[in-house]
């Protein structure tokens, strides 16, 4: 293999709340994580994209450029890097159009960040990809304009996901959460309290959206689709500016909303659209809770959304649950299920006084008891020991190309 010159460095996502509402149009408050997806890579002289991965069972995989980018096999590693292949050389791409021949990667994939958790490993697959192809070619693309173009690429894998988690990887700030706004996309730097701490928990289950959970997270999307047309259908006329949970969320209040709903929506749905429009407004308190360095009210909003992602969006599971409860009782401030749920992460809020006493809670109770029970070997973490299941995260810079080695 040719000696690599350049490293990307995609972190991952935390998602600290406004779950399963960015496919909706509507504010999310993510920070990217200092955990992160890194391809070393060389530049060839030929159409070719050739990487291996670090990751067991990953093999080999070799596509061409200057052909038409398929799908490998559901759930192969690889869908992730022909996405980004196909965002940017097909249907208008910005290396469609390139004057000269082009170039393609020869590397390896690493990454420190685990898969089918909750934390957006994927989409920082899909992001590394497309820079080190941008680099190749020495092209360049403003990150939000890359976010844009790689939320719609990963969509090439059969998941119809929104735009926070590219975002939330190319624009990431220290130290900083991010609110990220749809229609335009935009990204603002939220600082966060020097004291508030970020614990990272593993549920021990797989959340894989390229299987298994694809089809429940997809259904999702479809019935938020649903009730919209119905709530937007029922109102009088004139009353909504336009189809969208954006528009419809800024003219009428969310009690309004929710009393017009109950009146037109079925028992199937409502719960959907009662998750959606209360997420909105908890992502808008939980902001100025953060801003104010409120951490109490911060947490209480975090258990408010994980309480309607159980009842309302019913994603959540019964240990991501357990996780909940041993970290409010060992004395955090909020915790909630992060990402797309149906296995996972869950986000833990403490104070840095407090961060200590909780990890060990959750350690001598949802972990060891698991240690007990069964290996670990097929959790996301890995085995238990040497690497544990928990972890503080630290919001981190977002997605850059360096000079390897570095």
């Amino acid at each position: 293999m040719t000696e690599p010159r350049w490293r990307v460095i995609a972190p991952g996502r935390v998602n600290l709340i406004g779950e399963h509402i960015d496919y909706n149009g509507l504010p999310v408050l993510p920070m990217a994580l200092d955990r992160a997806v890194r391809i070393d890579f060389a530049t060839l002289d030929e159409p070719v994209v050739r990487l291996t991965s670090t990751a067991p069972g990953c093999e080999l995989t070799e596509f061409r450029l200057d052909r038409p980018v398929v799908r490998a096999l559901q759930g192969d590693w690889s869908n992730y890097v022909r996405a980004a292949a196909w965002g940017l050389v097909e249907n208008k791409g910005p290396l469609e159009a390139c004057d000269r021949p082009l170039r393609g990667i020869e590397g390896q994939v690493d990454s420190n960040l685990p898969v089918a958790s909750g934390l957006a490993s994927s989409s920082a697959l899909v992001v590394a990809g497309a820079l080190a192809l941008l680099k190749a070619n020495d092209v360049e693309v403003a990150p939000l304009d890359l976010a844009a173009l790689t939320a719609h690429a990963e969509q090439f894998t059969g998941v119809q996901g929104g735009g926070m988690d590219q975002a939330a990887c190319l624009c990431g700030v220290v130290g900083h959460a991010l609110r990220i706004d749809f229609d335009p996309l935009r990204a603002t730097p939220v600082p966060m309290p020097d004291d508030w701490r970020w614990i990272v928990a593993s549920s021990l289950a797989r959340a894989e959206k390229s299987r298994g959970a694809m089809r429940a997270y997809n259904a999702r999307t479809r019935e938020c689709g649903e009730v919209l047309a119905q709530v937007v259908a029922a109102l009088p006329s004139g009353g909504a500016p336009s189809r969208s949970y954006r528009a419809l969320t800024g003219a009428i209040s969310v009690d309004e909303l929710l009393d017009r709903a109950a009146r037109a929506v079925g028992p199937r749905l409502l719960p959907r659209f009662r998750h959606v429009v209360t997420e909105r407004r908890r992502v808008e308190e939980a902001q100025r809770a953060m801003a104010e360095a409120r951490i109490d009210e911060f947490g209480a909003l975090m258990v408010q959304s994980h309480k309607s992602l159980r009842d309302n969006y019913e994603v959540s599971t019964p240990a991501l649950d357990e996780i909940v409860s041993i970290a409010l009782d060992a004395g955090a401030a909020g915790a909630r299920l992060t990402g797309a749920g149906f296995g996972g992460c869950a986000i833990v809020l403490c104070s840095r006084r407090t961060a200590p006493t909780v990890v060990e809670a959750l350690m001598a109770r949802f972990y060891a008891k698991r240690r007990k029970r069964r290996s670990l070997d097929d959790s996301p973490f890995g085995t238990v020991p040497p690497q544990e299941p928990i972890f503080e995260a630290r919001a981190s810079a977002g997605a850059r190309v360096a000079a390897y080695p570095l």
